[in-house]
């Protein structure tokens, strides 16, 4: 994994500009410390950091043709193609000469003999500028479900900038951190627009699509979307399908010139992808057993609720001891969540205050425990979406809704209700600003004429999981993975298994009338039956008071002087603090209530730690 920054100007020089890029590539030194790069031309520059792990030596970036001044396309690159082995065969066939073993020359290349119509060849997870000077044009692809991520900000008196974070481009002399209403609407909806990047004038490079500028202006080309077609296999048929496309996905994903290992949660993903790796290591003959890495809290006895029905970590044992995998668990202490210098990390990695509380303070300790020992983890983001692991897709009310299926989970938790009796909702017009993004996501949604209604309802709620909640977890586990310089692969976003399951029916998804039906079916061979009977159990929170008590102090140090403030008032935070600390701890109908405190006292530290101006 790594990080690219860049400017392109049509009408001004920009040779002597490259220390303005060197100091946006800086910025994401996390996501590169392997080695950094930096290249000018008169039209543009372009800049590289880089985290090795395909051809250690020879993969250094901004990668040219021949040379730097050869005056043929220039390529930065973050992420993994994961079929660049065959790519490379078939170009080298067509007469193509390769002086690397990297897949970022086979991505370059693609270009050279393919065109712009190169993105339809790749499978993986990447984001990626190319600059051609023989047509003065920048491209910016962005893979297909958007693991890896890509901003772009067009320049008001011409040209655009470009970064693989966006505080790549907030560091360009030119650019202020403005946020309006809309942004700050989608900050506290949760609704995770493709395309928003929150900032006044920044967009992001919507997956599945390349933006090209050139002297003519820009354009926006999509080369994949999901596509809804009618599914022709049977049960059987699709059990195996399922299972082979799987295999063949972790067995590709494994392929790194550095050690790779797997989050593992003992939930049904990630030990389909732990029990999947583990068996393809051995048949590949590696040495080392594949290293599985859990997450716990200690000092605190676990108590089930509606949401997190029990601990992770026997389950986690289980499918380490059922497929031969070590199993490492990084145990955590609420001064693990609390510490400030965990806080201020998480927030500068995703550089918006979007955080969910302790998770990701908690993610970003056990990415940090991975780095220790492996470079690369595969994880089981996507599963849920596209199998159909949320209790929303078994609600009723969320179901027959009329707003985003987590909107209800949310409501159900207090959420909505809080920021409805402390004024933000209204404040912010979030009633109406969701109901014109639901509208427009349901347009979006790909029909199959004839298909029964119960059948494409149940195909709106998986799109709308896929194209607009997984923005959030995918992005979120990017920073945060990032922010420790480890590389996380994702293998149910393969754009292979998303077309094939999100065209199967729902009665097939569920055929024995649990979650996941048909993703349990694929793997029952390879996993305990403990993993198998098991509820889906959401990632650990921290249940014990004392994170509450830290938390609800921080809420009343909003008072009296807060950029909160200018979106809730005074009483409206004072009422936060109403209720006895231990209320807060689980889901006694005040947990959503704490995630909004959260969300507060993170945008007070946003706001003044990127010197944004908030505009109502």
């Amino acid at each position: 994994m790594c990080g690219l920054a860049g400017w392109v100007g049509h009408d001004r020089d920009l040779t002597e500009q490259d220390s303005v890029v060197a100091a946006m590539r800086d910025t994401m030194a996390c996501r590169g410390p392997d080695g950094e790069g930096l290249w000018a031309s008169p039209h543009a520059v372009l800049g590289h950091v880089r985290l090795s792990i395909i051809d250690l030596e020879g993969g250094r970036q901004p990668m040219h043709v021949t040379g730097p001044d050869d005056g043929l396309p220039v390529i930065v690159y973050t992420g993994e193609v994961y079929n660049f082995l065959e790519l490379k065969e078939e170009l080298a066939a067509l007469g193509h000469e390769f002086r690397t073993t990297s897949d970022t020359e086979v991505v370059l290349h693609a270009y050279l003999e393919w065109g712009e119509e190169f993105a339809e060849r790749l499978n993986g997870m990447y984001a990626l500028a190319l600059w051609d000077p023989r047509a003065e044009k920048l491209l910016l692809v962005r893979d297909r479900m958007g693991v890896k991520p890509l901003f772009y900000y067009p320049l008001p008196g011409g040209g655009v900038l470009f970064g693989s974070e966006a505080k790549a481009i907030l560091a360009h002399p030119d650019v202020e951190a403005v946020v309006d209403r809309e942004g700050l609407a989608e900050i506290f909806a949760i609704i995770n627009t493709p395309g928003h990047a929150i900032f006044r004038g920044m967009h992001e490079v919507v997956p599945g699509t390349v933006v090209r500028f050139d002297r003519t202006g820009h354009t926006v080309r999509t080369y994949w979307q999901l596509e809804a077609r009618p599914h022709e296999d049977d049960l059987d048929t699709t059990i195996a399908r399922v299972r082979e496309l799987l295999e063949d996905i972790v067995r590709r994903q494994l392929i790194a010139d550095v050690r790779v290992g797997t989050l593992l949660s003992g939930g049904l993903d990630s030990s389909v992808i732990t029990a999947f790796a583990a068996k393809a290591l051995r048949e590949q003959g590696r040495p080392e057993p594949l290293a599985a890495f859990s997450v716990d809290f200690k000092n605190r006895p676990f108590e089930g609720n509606g949401i997190w029905m029990d601990p992770d970590t026997p389950y986690a044992v289980d499918v380490a001891e059922h497929c031969g995998a070590e199993h490492v668990i990084v145990e955590l202490d609420n001064a693990d969540v609390l510490d400030e210098s965990i806080r201020t990390r998480v927030l500068r990695s995703q550089d918006l205050p979007i955080s969910t509380g302790d998770m990701e303070h908690s993610l970003l300790h056990l990415c940090t425990a991975l780095k220790e020992r492996v470079t690369v983890a595969l994880s089981g983001e996507t599963s849920d979406e596209l199998f159909g692991g949320y209790n929303w897709f078994f609600d009723e009310e969320a179901v027959n809704g009329d707003t985003f299926p987590w909107h209800d989970a949310w409501r159900r938790l207090g959420g909505l209700q809080t920021m409805k009796d402390i004024g933000l909702w209204d404040r912010l017009g979030l009633e109406e600003y969701v109901k014109e993004r639901y509208a427009e996501a349901l347009a979006e949604v790909p029909r199959l004429p004839g298909e029964p209604a119960a059948e494409s309802r149940m195909r709106e709620l998986t799109y709308l999981n896929i194209s607009r909640w997984e923005n959030f977890l995918l992005d979120r586990k990017d920073r945060i993975s990032m922010a420790a310089s480890l590389e996380v692969r994702v293998p149910f976003t393969d754009h292979r298994l998303v077309e094939y399951v999100f065209n199967v029916p729902w009665d097939m998804k569920t055929f024995d009338g649990k979650e996941k039906s048909l993703l349990r079916a694929a793997a029952a061979d390879s996993l305990p039956e403990s993993v198998l009977a098991r509820k889906k159990s959401p990632y650990p929170s921290t249940q014990d008071v004392e994170y509450v008590s830290a938390l609800r102090a921080k809420v009343a140090a909003l008072l009296p002087d807060s950029p909160v403030l200018a979106l809730v008032p005074a009483e409206g935070v004072r009422q936060l603090l109403d209720h006895p600390v231990e209320s807060y701890a689980g889901l006694g109908g005040l947990w959503g209530m704490r995630a909004v405190m959260e969300r507060l006292v993170e945008f007070d530290t946003w706001v003044r730690m990127y010197d944004v101006r908030v505009e109502l």
